[in-house]
């Protein structure tokens, strides 16, 4: 589910400020880091956006502002941007509180390693003897 909602701000001695406010949520269905089982995650967003005429305001107002600034094209795509914010809403390592299978514990059997003389310990068997 989500909103948006745009809005023109007044501002004293200038032309008003054009913004658009996101709020979505969703549930995704995730795999769980620890368990590797399903896990469901409730995704929530919420933003706000300032619109300026071009790029180059945006960039310059979004270097010197805490606003989250957009230049305002007619190519604006208002899906994309609402799924962007969810994607940012992800869990970075999505997990079950208590994962509902206990976890298995990996099997440990020590592969069998052919034992190789240490070239350091032929070396000083080497030295020891002395010049022929």
């Amino acid at each position: 589910m989500w909103q948006a909602d745009g809005e023109l701000r007044p501002v004293r001695g200038g032309e008003p400020e054009v913004w658009l406010h996101v709020r979505a949520r969703a549930q995704m269905s995730l795999e769980c880091q620890r368990c590797l089982g399903p896990v469901n995650a409730a995704l929530s967003a919420q933003r706000s956006f300032r619109f300026v005429v071009d790029e180059a305001t945006a960039a310059e107002i979004d270097a010197d502002s805490e606003d989250d600034v957009l230049a305002l094209t007619r190519a604006l795509n208002l899906h994309e941007l609402v799924e962007d914010e969810l994607i940012l809403a992800l869990p970075l390592v999505p997990m079950h509180e208590l994962c509902p299978q206990p976890l298995s514990r990996p099997v440990t059997a020590e592969p069998e390693v052919e034992e190789r003389p240490n070239p350091f310990a032929a070396l000083a068997a080497l030295k020891r003897q002395g010049p022929h």
